[in-house]
């Protein structure tokens, strides 16, 4: 994954730790020593902070544990400044398979606040939430207070927070998937104002980062539930590309250049021995081209990406495009090159296939005048 540090593997599950991430440790350990709070408050804190996104990543286990228990692969997990991301294969198409795939984290931190309560009770510790500004000396209350807020914050009823998809599982259950993606999302964005506006009033840049942080994540579910809607049923076969020339493994990154001058394919099949074994795109083509000029091979600078049948969903063909990091797939049928599918070319199916949908709609609309 760009950017991001491979820090280990947990139940099979890859954990990446985001370049980020490093800049948070150090601007809770400036923060510390800046306010006079000396080296060891400083390191209390960053202390706290490591074990904080521990309890984060637990919590995107939970997420990912109960996917597994219901078919759903995780791909990995990644730690980024503002918590973690557990990027699951693809979205359960059962409403309760996906609310409880999504209070699965939540519980997670509530199970951790209840133990450490339990044990704060036995110890005889604080319960006060003031505990926070002195984690050097009520930990254990400061991590319980923690977990606690992350349950209230991630429950709010906004993408992209675990709330936001519990309550698009119950609207789900009521209503079309897509639909119940666009009033989960107008929620979470009218959300977003508001705190927008009390980060304003209160000049508040961490309230109105969340805020951006909410509608942005909001807005692009929506999104991706209106694409899911439009290709779900689809074919490969009737978004692919059949006009399009093949390059060979061994063909000059110039002839590559020449290929793509002479036509308007941006991307290329490369094709060995009959096979194909992956796929040269415009900007691979670009970055090899600065590296080694026109001699270097295609080889050296393609893609290798596992082709999809002609027959499969455009849904499937996504899934394998973000698993696999190929912003192209060639397409096969019968073992044989057909097509190439380009997120352009579905693009344009999604235009033409919204632009019929609007002339049915306005079919039905038309008023019929009796003669």
């Amino acid at each position: 994954m760009k950017g991001a540090l491979r820090i280990g593997r947990v139940a099979g599950i890859d954990l990446y730790l985001h370049w980020t991430f490093g800049l948070l440790i150090a601007g809770i350990f400036a923060f510390y020593v800046l306010h006079g709070a000396g080296v060891q408050a400083a390191l209390a804190g960053v202390l706290l902070v490591l074990v904080v996104f521990g309890c984060v990543v637990l919590h995107e286990l939970g997420h990912a544990l109960m996917a597994r228990r219901f078919g759903v692969p995780t791909r990995d997990i990644t730690l980024y400044p503002i918590g973690g991301v557990a990027r699951l294969q693809r979205i359960p198409e059962d409403p309760v398979q996906e609310f409880w795939i999504a209070v699965a984290g939540p519980a997670v931190n509530l199970l951790i606040a209840t133990v450490l309560a339990l044990v704060l009770w036995g110890i005889g510790g604080r319960f006060e939430p003031d505990a926070l500004v002195q984690p050097r000396l009520h930990f254990l209350t400061s991590l319980m207070w923690i977990n606690l807020l992350l349950v209230g914050f991630n429950m709010l009823p906004a993408f992209p927070m675990d709330g936001g998809r519990v309550l698009r599982a119950l609207l789900a259950l009521r209503m079309n998937y897509v639909r119940a993606t666009q009033i989960a999302a107008s929620v979470g964005q009218g959300m977003a104002v508001l705190f927008g506006l009390i980060g304003l009033v209160t000049f508040n840049p961490i309230l109105l980062f969340i805020a951006l942080f909410v509608y942005v994540g909001a807005q692009q579910e929506a999104q991706q539930a209106m694409l899911r809607s439009l290709t779900q049923g689809i074919p490969v076969r009737q978004a692919m590309m059949t006009r399009f020339q093949v390059l060979y493994p061994d063909d000059s990154l110039g002839r590559a250049v020449e290929a793509l001058l002479a036509g308007a394919e941006h991307d290329f099949p490369v094709v060995e021995d009959g096979q194909v074994i992956g796929v040269l795109t415009r900007k691979a083509l670009l970055h090899a081209l600065a590296r080694e000029g026109r001699t270097g091979k295609v080889r050296d600078a393609m893609q290798p990406c596992q082709p999809i049948e002609a027959t499969a969903m455009l849904e499937e063909a996504f899934l394998q495009m973000q698993a696999s990091g190929c912003e192209a797939l060639p397409v096969v049928h019968n073992g044989q090159l057909v097509g190439l599918l380009t997120l352009e070319n579905v693009g344009e199916l999604m235009m033409i296939a919204t632009a019929l949908r609007q002339a049915e709609a306005g079919r039905l609309h038309v008023p019929r005048i009796l003669s």
